[in-house]
């Protein structure tokens, strides 16, 4: 078992106040992980205070961005000299396959050194505006937007601190961040890289602790400018209700119900294969997952067969072990909202194809089974919410208007996908999906280089790129009087 007995604040590793702590569990077999500190609301206190000293008074939000860049550089420098060992600590923690976890590493890597990029480009960032009034001149600026809070999901443990904290730190913010209780470990490991890189004390703070206590209080802690939060949509509504109070700078990625349009015209390997990594990968446990499968009529039966062939193949199990594609899910609350689910959903009356269980081999851990569900009536749970696990709902089409009408007939909008050898109109739908993210011939692809946010209850603004960046800074005009002439409306 593992001992995490410290929060990371100022720079260094204290007990949390309170003394108290939770236990962490691993996915695959049920078996306690970790004890890990919990932060309170006096712990948040410490290191808001210590954000806004750094942020105030420290040298980091008046380093040149090329400076910074430095720091962002060695941070990804650190991770990648430990990939190997955090890929196994995120498999522990959350139960994902190795394979996947060392995906994930590496993407947080690379997003600490593209930050790094953008970071330097906002040393010549002052833009000139003409103006129609010659005694005028003025510039526009961008500038940090203070103290900034991240709440982050279990998801992606590591890549998703790494997608808030390094346009954060890119764009001279002071940060805290608090990990999810479920995977808290890797981002404990983050304050550890951050610190030998030489990031000064406080500009980083990592407060692994519950929601309800320490989630709540840096939310709604008057001393935050800018809350940064990934998760469900339940939880976004009431930290957008929080922040309301202050009026406090938000962005929000929250949930999906994803539609993966398929035409007749698709390779049906090709298909299927994209289909099972919009939905499989990472057990499904994926916000913009397509969920959703709409399939043309005359290739619906025998895509159905293809799919529920090589889904019942897919190898389940730890994910340390070779070979393994599918781990467990994260926590046996998940376990059981997905079960509850799948329940649900043949009671409403869809068809369930293949998986629905706990795999017989697995009598320990929190494993299901790839599902995979057809003729689900439009009206219920299964179609509608987001489940977040390793079900996929496949429902037929017959025009390319009744599939775009049944694609954007959601409450969500981060992601969607369109299959078709047809390149015309692949882009015609793309143009037409209400989501904030479109993939053509493919499904979940995510870039450093991209925006990844959606719209309607899926969330407000935009991660990654330069909207990520964005996310951090705060415009400001400077307007500058350079005429010789008097103004002389009261002085004559």
């Amino acid at each position: 078992m593992l001992e995490r007995p410290h929060l990371f604040i100022d720079g260094q590793w204290l007990a949390p106040q309170s003394g108290e702590h939770f236990e962490v569990f691993d996915p695959s077999d049920a078996s306690l992980l970790a004890k890990v500190a919990a932060a309170g609301r006096t712990d948040v206190d410490l290191a808001v205070s210590a954000a806004r000293r750094a942020f105030d008074e420290g040298s980091w939000p008046r380093l040149s961005g090329r400076e910074r860049a430095g720091v962002l550089r060695r941070i990804a420098d650190g991770i990648r000299a430990r990939q190997d060992e955090l890929a196994v600590l995120e498999v522990r923690d959350n139960g994902k396959p190795l394979p996947e976890a060392q995906w994930d590493i590496a993407d947080a890597a690379g997003c600490f050194d593209f930050y790094a990029d953008l970071a330097e480009r906002l040393d010549d960032d002052e833009r000139p505006v003409a103006l129609g009034d010659k005694r005028f001149r003025a510039s526009v600026v961008r500038q940090p937007v203070g103290v900034a809070a991240a709440v982050i999901p279990w998801n992606y443990p590591l890549l998703m601190a790494a997608w808030k904290v390094a346009p954060a730190l890119a764009a001279g913010c002071a940060m805290v961040l608090k990990p999810s209780e479920l995977t808290p470990l890797s981002a404990l490991e983050l304050a550890t890289i951050v610190n030998d890189a030489s990031l000064p004390p406080g500009v980083l703070n990592v407060l692994p602790g519950l929601g309800s206590e320490a989630g709540a209080a840096l939310v709604e802690h008057p001393g935050i400018d800018k809350i940064a939060f990934t998760g469900s949509v339940p939880t976004g509504s009431r930290i957008m209700q929080a922040a309301a109070r202050e009026v406090k700078n938000i962005s929000l990625e929250l949930g999906g119900k994803s539609p993966f349009i398929v035409f007749a015209d698709s390779d049906i390997e090709t298909a299927v294969e994209w289909i099972m990594f919009g939905i499989f990968w990472n057990q499904g446990q994926v916000c913009s997952a397509t969920s959703r499968v709409l399939v043309e009529r005359s290739l619906y039966p025998a895509l159905l067969q293809r799919l529920s062939d090589a889904a019942q193949k897919i190898r389940i199990g730890n994910g340390l072990e070779a070979g393994v594609l599918l781990g467990p899910l994260v926590s046996a609350g998940q376990h059981a909202k997905v079960s509850a689910a799948i329940t649900q959903g043949i009671a409403d009356g869809a068809r369930l194809i293949c998986g629905g269980k706990r795999p017989a081999e697995q009598d320990k851990g929190w494993f299901m089974q790839p599902t995979v569900f057809a003729d689900v009536p439009l009206d219920c749970a299964l179609w509608c919410e987001e489940i977040f696990g390793p079900v996929v709902c496949v429902n037929p089409f017959d025009t390319e208007a009744e599939a775009l009408q049944l694609a954007n007939d959601s409450e969500f909008g981060l992601a969607a996908a369109v299959m078709s050898r047809d390149l015309q109109r692949c882009e015609r739908i793309a143009h037409a999906l209400q989501a904030g993210i479109v993939w053509i011939n493919c499904s979940q692809p995510a870039f450093s280089e991209l925006p990844w946010g959606g719209v309607k209850r899926s969330g407000i603004g935009r991660e990654l790129g330069e909207w990520g960046l964005g996310n951090y800074l705060e415009t400001k005009q400077i307007t500058r009087y350079e005429s010789s002439e008097a103004w002389g409306w009261y002085l004559k």
